[in-house]
């Protein structure tokens, strides 16, 4: 199992800090993210991500990659702690169809689209979420969750953010889902 460590910033020039990024890390290519929901009916968190993911690299080769994700989500000072499984399928249409007959219902969408650099072992991608802004999530893939994995991860994060000019004040605690959640509750009031 994979454990995903990460930190999500808000970002108030794009434009600049994608300079800042670009002088220090090694670009991977560009993206877009197109992501559905899948909720149990007694979940509020969601229970399976399928994102159709199409990513085109440095020398301009495009391609698209349908993935399921599960994760179990815990939250540390700002820092996400996810176990994250995650594997890609061939038709994402026949595999939600297996999500209905198990009883899973699909809820809300987000579109994701931006940058993605390498830093010492570090992913940053620098994003616009739909309705939300622009982020930029700085991610560690780990093989455990340990405590010294997990501060000494967190440590490595913290010090990148300062790298890029932003202050631990801009890290955003929420997960995109409560705060699209919370944007869509703003637009259509129950």
């Amino acid at each position: 199992m994979t454990t995903e460590i990460e930190l999500k910033a808000r970002v108030k020039d794009p434009e600049a800090l994608k300079e800042v990024i670009a002088s220090l890390a090694v670009f991977d290519g560009s993206f877009e993210k197109e992501d559905a929901y899948w909720y149990s009916s007694e979940s509020y968190n969601p229970d399976v991500r399928i994102r159709k993911e199409t990513d085109m690299d440095p020398q301009g080769k495009r391609t698209t990659t349908i993935w399921v994700t599960y994760k179990v989500k815990d939250r540390r000072n700002g820092i996400e702690v996810n176990d994250e499984r995650e594997f890609s399928v061939s038709d994402a249409e026949n595999f939600e169809g297996l999500l209905k007959r198990l009883g899973l219902a699909q809820g809300m969408k987000k579109h994701k689209q931006g940058w993605a650099w390498d830093y010492q072992g570090i992913t940053i991608e620098l994003v616009e979420i739909g309705m939300l802004g622009w982020f930029v999530e700085l991610e560690i893939l780990a093989d455990n969750h340990r405590a010294e994995t997990l501060r000494l991860s967190r440590s490595r994060l913290l010090e990148l953010l300062r790298r890029l000019g932003l202050e631990e004040d801009a890290i955003e605690r929420r997960y995109y889902a409560e705060m699209l959640g919370s944007a869509l509750e703003t637009i259509e009031p129950k």
